[in-house]
């Protein structure tokens, strides 16, 4: 494969992680079903036919922050996640209008805790993930664009009155995403901008607000290494709607969260690594359920994470044999 499309390979991933505790929807619910900064780099190249496998791992290691955010003892909650995820992408070869067809499909587990008060350790399986994508190829300027339709299913694992005291979700997310890339001369330069889009709670009614996502990469490959800075926006963009669950109150918690950090990766032939962590620099939230007058109890988390992802392909379809000339005999 080309280094084209090596980087497609290398960011094609959707996994997904509940790694905040954060109320910026349902009571319970930590405020995205996809973790900001899990596809920064994420091309918009599609690679050659084939099933390809990717396995990531995942760190998050966070305080707890904003005007509602618990101080016991002097010392802010600690919250941490970690996932384990794997993932499909199959490219049959297909194209509709000029572009290329594939499917991901991925696997989350998510193992989280919460410190005092809370005090919570909640894992399990995460809501699966599917998706559908078309990628354009731009003639030979470099640039690619996809766009794509992705599910959260909700498999995962789910318990509590309101189906929220562990990591799965009562609901469906549809998530509509764009890419844009530029890849040539080793660069990739992809700005992926995606919305989780919630149907209500199947238990309590509620229906969460949507969730904005951007990311960006711009690395360079030199050899068989690729190196570049990344960086993530996700902020809540539409209201709740509640139910008579919660006699119709609304958790109106909003957040905003800014990351920036590195990737660095290298290719081994049959497969390639790909590791890169993120600083979020900005975690801010507004809006929580009145308290006591002038009380806000709205709570955002604000710390660092750590990725790592191993790509390689499963299988090709078998590369045509060299004819063989007749031979001539006089």
């Amino acid at each position: 494969m080309n280094a084209e499309y090596k980087a497609a390979v290398a960011g094609l991933l959707m996994a997904s992680a509940i790694t905040s505790s954060s109320h910026a929807y349902e009571f319970g619910y930590p405020g995205a079903a996809q973790k900001p900064g899990v596809v920064v780099g994420a091309a918009a190249a599609a690679p050659p036919p084939g099933l390809y496998g990717f396995t990531q791992l995942l760190t998050y290691q966070a305080k707890l922050g904003g005007p509602g955010a618990p101080n016991v003892g002097g010392a802010q909650t600690g919250l941490k996640a970690d996932l384990a995820a794997q993932g499909f992408l199959y490219v049959p070869g297909w194209t509709f209008f000029g572009a290329t067809y594939d499917v991901v499909a991925v696997l989350p587990f998510v193992s989280e805790s919460v410190g005092s008060p809370f005090n919570a350790a909640p894992a399990g399986m995460h809501n699966a993930f599917f998706a559908n994508e078309l990628s354009w190829r731009l003639g030979d300027s470099g640039f690619f664009v996809k766009a794509g339709l992705g599910i959260y299913a909700p498999t995962g694992t789910q318990q509590g009155p309101a189906g929220l005291s562990n990591v799965g979700n009562p609901w469906w997310t549809f998530q509509p995403n764009l890419v844009f890339s530029y890849l040539k001369d080793g660069w990739n330069v992809t700005a992926n901008v995606f919305q989780e889009i919630n149907t209500a709670n199947s238990i309590t009614n509620y229906r969460s607000g949507d969730i904005l996502h951007a990311e960006f990469a711009a690395t360079k490959r030199i050899g068989k290494w690729t190196i570049g800075p990344v960086a993530y926006y996700a902020g809540q963009v539409t209201n709740d709607r509640s139910s008579a669950f919660y006699n119709f109150a609304i958790n109106v918690n909003r957040y905003d969260v800014w990351g920036v950090g590195g990737l660095v990766g290298y290719d081994f032939g049959p497969v390639s690594v790909n590791v890169w962590g993120t600083q979020e620099l900005s975690s801010t939230a507004s809006g929580g359920t009145a308290g006591p007058p002038g009380f806000d109890s709205a709570i955002a988390p604000k710390g660092f994470s750590i990725f790592a992802q191993l790509n390689y392909r499963i299988w090709a379809p078998d590369e045509p044999a060299a004819p063989v000339m007749p031979r001539l005999h006089k």
